[in-house]
């Protein structure tokens, strides 16, 4: 991922813990602070619908830390996985992600994250939601339980983190990479340009 100034003149704060969205911004050469919102995620998504679910959480992740910031750019965001028409949160402890890892194993599912920036002050937000298509390969239980020990499933929707360049249980079939990781670099460079240009950047 090519290093580049910060299309946004002006104060990012990353309303986010995300070890793999702290390492997205710092590839893209973005200067950041760090903010976690530290809501309480729901479980389940309340209209049926993942787009909805991860939109909602992440206005409400930017909502929780904008009043904390005078002036600057709020970036929230929200992943979850989506199979069987359910969400595929984090996993609670090592026999949780096992399940889900069993139960994503040999399938495609989607993978969506709802990003909110919240522009302050003024309070202009922009959102949206993208969605991927992930392939997981089938597992032996010795992969399987070779995975679970690397705790690479700890705080991740879904109970993986993508390996790159090269994953070897899971294949991006639809959308960006950077969104399977928990931010969508692309569309992200985009929208901070656009809070540039009503900031008067």
């Amino acid at each position: 991922m090519a290093t580049q100034p910060s299309p946004f003149p002006g104060r990012l704060i990353l309303a986010s813990g995300s070890r793999g969205r702290r390492w997205l911004m710092e590839q893209a050469g973005y200067p950041f602070e760090v903010k976690p919102s530290n809501i309480d995620e729901p479980t389940e998504a309340r209209l049926g619908s993942c787009r909805h679910y991860v939109g909602e959480l992440a206005w409400l992740k930017a909502a929780a830390v904008a009043p904390t910031v005078d002036d600057g750019l709020v970036i929230a965001a929200d992943t979850v996985g989506w199979h069987g028409g359910k969400v595929i949160g984090k996993p609670e402890d090592v026999n949780d992600a096992r399940r889900i890892i069993t139960e994503l194993a040999g399938t495609v599912h989607e993978l969506w994250t709802g990003v909110c920036l919240w522009l302050r002050p003024g309070d202009w937000q922009i959102c949206w939601q993208e969605r991927s298509l992930v392939r997981m390969k089938s597992l032996t239980d010795a992969e399987l339980d070779a995975y679970l020990k690397t705790d690479k499933w700890v705080g991740n929707s879904g109970a993986y983190a993508i390996d790159l360049p090269s994953d070897p249980f899971l294949t991006v079939e639809k959308g960006t990479v950077s969104n399977v990781i928990g931010l969508p670099m692309e569309s992200l460079a985009k929208a901070l340009s656009w809070m540039a240009t009503i900031r008067g950047g």
